[in-house]
């Protein structure tokens, strides 16, 4: 049987991210979320100042009462608040972060103060302003929304969150990972790979990609190119949520993903991607199990693992964009028209943008291991000169960014 047509990118990648189930919420740790994705809006369960604070170090006074001089009746520390109330003619010394007394409406900076012992007045230098104060509640409110829905949990999102009073957040369960490397020519040891044989780094790649989004990942294989042992070694990866397998997903009498696949019951939902490198990735379910066949050149396997393993994953854990987004950039190297599969070139930065690796070999580790984007080149998109915008995918920190 003659194999399918090409399907386009972004067909396929729709396709794969419609195949992610929901998975249920639970109570992470805040400290614990970082990558993770909220499954809910985040509110606030407290006001932020809670109360009028000085942003400056300096003294309080009343708003009516500007001109000095004052007599300095006592200090308002972060975390020890003035205990009385200002009247004319009064200041209290106050710190950055300390709540402002009752009755100031204005802080006097330091260095605008002349003090000597308890008598204070201006230096000439600027006068008392309510400008230096934090107002209650000018960052966030209770009940407003911190966070919403989708959103990843980086450092300052945690704070947020923490400063909200949110001990725990709310995460979709991680799904579990299986990565199944096949091919008679994989050694399992690098270290000690006979002459027809090359190690098996796609299955550890694939892994260190998907490790941020998935709660654990179970690593099988290489397994040989045989029906028996393709079939066992589905079955050992039965337990995972996503199943991904590397090499055996092309056409030739030895690739027997797709039989495999069949044979255990799964429903190939697509095969075959117009994109280079990464043509003949495969895409299943079977039951709430997705499976995808990645190619088996290392290249293309890293490619396909990023636009598609890891939106995938994204989709599951909640997040609200999947799919990873081009960054214009310029190109130094003029680049050809674009020809009949959406393309992605390995680039590097280089002063004034980006440049084209000369290696280009689906298979050349070291041109991967060099690249910082993947420059992508549509289908049929017209020549770019040197120094025109095309889009890039940031690929740098192993394709997590």
């Amino acid at each position: 049987m003659a194999p399918p047509k090409p399907i386009p990118l972004e067909q396929a990648q729709e396709r794969i991210c419609a195949l992610a189930s929901p998975f249920p919420i639970e109570q992470v740790k805040s400290a614990d979320a970082i990558g993770r994705y909220l499954a809910q809006d985040i509110l606030a369960r407290r006001t932020q100042p809670m109360a009028d604070l000085s942003a400056m170090d300096g003294y309080a006074v009343m708003s009516e009462d500007l001109g000095g001089p004052w007599r300095v009746t006592g200090e308002s520390a972060a975390g020890h608040p003035y205990a009385g109330t200002l009247s004319k003619g009064e200041a209290a010394r106050i710190s950055t972060g300390a709540i402002m007394p009752d009755g100031a409406g204005a802080v006097l900076l330091q260095e605008n103060a002349t003090r000597d012992g308890t008598a204070l007045s201006l230096n000439g230098e600027g006068e008392p302003t309510p400008r230096h104060i934090r107002r209650a509640g000018f960052d966030f409110a209770t009940g407003d929304v911190l966070l919403n829905q989708g959103t990843v949990i980086g450092p300052a999102q945690l704070a947020l969150a923490i400063s909200g009073g949110h001990g725990t957040l709310p995460m979709r369960r991680r799904p579990s990972l299986a990565v199944l490397d096949s091919g008679d020519e994989l050694g399992a040891d690098p270290a000690n790979c006979g002459p027809h044989q090359i190690p098996a780094s796609n299955g550890p790649a694939i892994a260190a990609l998907a490790q941020p989004f998935v709660s654990q990942v179970h690593r099988i294989g290489p397994v040989r190119d045989t029906m028996e042992a393709m079939m066992e070694g589905l079955e050992r990866a039965s337990v995972a949520d996503v199943i991904v397998t590397s090499g055996g997903a092309s056409v030739g009498d030895h690739d027997l993903v797709r039989p495999a696949l069949e044979k255990w019951g799964a429903e190939i939902d697509f095969w075959r991607v117009a994109m280079k490198p990464g043509k003949p990735l495969m895409v299943a379910r079977r039951g709430e199990q997705v499976i995808l066949g990645l190619p088996g050149n290392p290249v293309s396997s890293f490619v396909t693992a990023y636009l598609f393993l890891l939106p995938l994953l994204r989709t599951m854990a909640g997040a609200s964009e999947s799919l990873p987004y081009a960054t214009p950039l310029p190109c130094v190297d003029p680049l050809p028209a674009g020809g009949t599969r959406t393309e992605f070139l390995r680039g590097h930065f280089v002063a004034g943008g980006v440049a084209v690796i000369d290696e280009q070999d689906s298979s050349a580790l070291r041109a991967l291991a060099a690249a910082d984007v993947l420059i992508r080149r549509d289908i049929e998109t017209p020549a770019t000169k040197a120094n025109d915008m095309v889009p890039c995918y940031r690929i740098q920190n192993g394709g997590i960014a």
